[in-house]
């Protein structure tokens, strides 16, 4: 006969084992939904990035210091963004896709000769329970981003006013 502290003992860990197995799933299809749709995600990004740009510059047709430079740094959707005039800005995006993530880098340069300031921001992908969904998650914030077009204005703010969040 087995002993009672036994019974309760393999009760716990067969729920531990059960509570593995669900994060276990849960982050395969996390790295499956990434895997398919994680790109897809960044190249939405860069050209509704690249579209905004283009509006802006619009709206201030000749103005040199409000000129922004768009450069398609890596294959796999990383990009730099530059605003040349004073003061300067450069963004930089580089992608995890293994990670599951992004991370996006400022550097401004004031006009009164202080050292630049850099941000750094993190970036994850992220899904709800159950969904199919992939979306972008602020690490810092929670924000989540559920458009190109809503991250796209978060990260050229900065980049068009000159002015870090």
């Amino acid at each position: 006969m087995t002993a009672e502290w036994i019974t309760r003992l393999a009760e716990d860990e067969r729920k531990r084992d059960n509570v593995r197995l669900r994060v276990t799933e849960a982050a395969d299809r996390q790295a499956h939904l990434v895997a398919v749709h994680g790109q897809r995600l960044l190249d939405e990004l860069r050209a509704t990035v690249v579209r905004d740009i283009e509006n802006f510059r619009h709206e201030f047709p000749g103005d040199a210091a409000r000129e922004i430079e768009f450069e398609a740094a890596h294959s796999d959707g990383g990009f730099v963004i530059r605003k040349p005039g004073h003061p300067t800005v450069a963004l930089s995006l580089v992608p995890r896709l293994g990670a599951s993530s992004f991370s996006c880098e400022y550097r401004f340069t004031p006009v009164n000769g202080l050292p630049p300031r850099e941000d750094r921001l993190e970036f994850m992908f992220t899904s709800d329970a159950g969904d199919e969904t992939l979306q972008i998650k602020h690490r810092g914030t929670g924000q989540v981003f559920t458009s190109a077009d809503t991250l796209s204005e978060y990260l050229l703010v900065p980049v068009f006013t000159g002015r870090p969040r």
